[in-house]
């Protein structure tokens, strides 16, 4: 068995225990110290900086000279060392368009996958509860995003 599926057996253990539906994860943390579970081994601090870093990277936005608009500034690209795949960063004034066109797909195919399992976990609750009012969500995001293009738009005349 994994450890993954050890550690949901878990919390399903944790909920049968205390009869909790919404579960704090860092007491599901105390009841698995308290039922002996091994806990883990402290992290390196090259990696927790490596992973903060990586963390304001991805949080930095400029902001277009033309249009206004916000923009990322660094991006992320999967690159083969050897037997493993790391993620690099990349300006995206600096990317050349290759790069940037890997980074914009692979963020792109994230999307697709996050759509996907919403639209699972909807038809799911919508099967259980057949005589509620089903919840019904829109995929095609473009009009969305249009929207909030153009709020974006009306905020910057606001100030």
């Amino acid at each position: 068995m994994s450890k993954k599926k050890d550690m949901q057996r878990l919390i399903r253990h944790y909920k049968d225990e205390t009869g909790e539906i919404e579960v704090d994860m860092k007491k599901v943390a105390k009841f698995a110290q308290l039922v002996g579970w091994k806990m883990p081994v402290p992290k390196d601090p090259l990696d927790i900086l490596a992973q903060e870093l990586a963390r304001a990277a991805r949080d930095e936005i400029k902001h277009d000279k033309d249009t206004g608009r916000p923009y990322r500034v660094n991006h992320a690209v999967p690159q083969k060392q050897g037997q493993q795949t790391v993620f690099v960063w990349v300006d995206i004034d600096e990317a050349p368009r290759n790069v940037m066109v890997k980074s914009l797909n692979l963020r792109r195919e994230q999307m697709i996958g996050d759509g996907l399992q919403l639209t699972y976990d909807a038809d799911h609750w919508n099967a259980l509860h057949p005589k509620e009012n089903q919840i019904q969500l829109e995929m095609d995001l473009s009009f969305d995003i249009e929207i909030r293009k153009h709020a974006a738009d009306a905020e910057d005349e606001e100030t």
